[in-house]
């Protein structure tokens, strides 16, 4: 069962790595056009279980308050503060997943392991997105609050799934579709116009369709079912490739040198995800001596 776990948490960090790279094809549509379409598309997915959406009120405010939320949050501050910045605090949710299990979830208590993991993963995270440079001005404060918003509710959203009553994990597919028309309701309530759909082109399509069924989707299945069965504090530590991994794909993808600075980021973060997984190889260790 921690086998398979750790299988889809794999799964939704791998599909994450790609919304760098999509979402640099869409950039030039508005921010919550992009994120209404691509999470309703998601929300689609499981169109075909839809009697299984079916959840109690508050099962359906904390999908919908962490997947919605953390998307209004992280735009805003994109808006509010420089992307590199925004994102970089954004990414302290791995490591606040990690810290905050022990709150959420009395059997998760933290490790000097688990804390040492999370923060190389941080660390890892920071070369990666600032290229070793940060500059954090405080006139941008707002976005900054923003971005640390953001981080707080999905690490929030994360552990609340272990606390909910049992719920079918097809039922994401309605807090994506919800999270994704409120988006939408956002775009038309700021531009008061829907005129753009018509402009946006098969190409916009079909990378919104990829966006939608993978990062803004089927991740969103993986994760939940993943945290469902996993462990929190373990997931928090390998949740810091994913930054790696987006970083090579851009990479390959633009025919990019790799900065130096992402082979340290790389040793750091791979050595912080083995630190915080300790207590899978012990037990595997274990479970091979007998």
């Amino acid at each position: 069962m921690r086998r398979n776990s750790l299988f889809l948490a794999a799964l939704a960090l791998l599909l994450w790595s790609f919304l760098a790279y999509l979402g640099s094809n869409l950039s030039h549509l508005p921010p919550f056009l992009l994120v209404g379409i691509s999470l309703s598309i998601g929300g689609i997915l499981s169109l075909g279980q839809v009697t299984r959406w079916r959840v109690s009120a508050k099962t359906f405010l904390v999908g919908v308050g962490g997947i919605f939320g953390y998307h209004f949050l992280l735009f805003s501050a994109f808006r509010a503060a420089p992307v590199v910045e925004a994102n970089l605090i954004n990414y302290l949710w791995p490591l606040l997943l990690v810290l905050m299990s022990p709150v959420f979830l009395a059997r998760h208590p933290l490790r000097k392991h688990h804390v040492i993991g999370g923060v190389m993963g941080l660390a890892g995270a920071v070369l990666i997105v600032t290229g070793g440079h940060i500059a954090l001005d405080v006139s941008h404060l707002s976005g900054y609050l923003f971005a640390f918003g953001a981080a707080v509710t999905w690490a929030c959203y994360s552990l609340m799934t272990k606390r909910l009553p049992t719920f079918p994990t097809a039922a994401v597919g309605g807090f994506c579709l919800s999270s994704g028309l409120l988006a939408l309701l956002i775009f038309w309530a700021e531009t008061g116009t829907v005129k753009i759909f018509s402009q946006i082109s098969w190409r916009d399509w079909m990378f919104l369709a990829l966006l939608g069924i993978g990062p803004m989707g089927a991740a969103f299945f993986a994760w939940d079912a993943a945290l469902k069965r996993g462990d929190p504090r373990i997931i928090g530590s390998l949740a810091y490739l994913t930054p790696l991994a987006s970083t090579l794909i851009l990479v390959l993808a633009g025919g990019k040198p790799l900065p130096r600075s992402t082979a340290i980021a790389m040793i750091l973060i791979i050595a912080g995800a083995v630190a915080g997984s300790l207590d899978v190889l012990q037990r595997e260790n274990r479970m091979e001596k007998g």
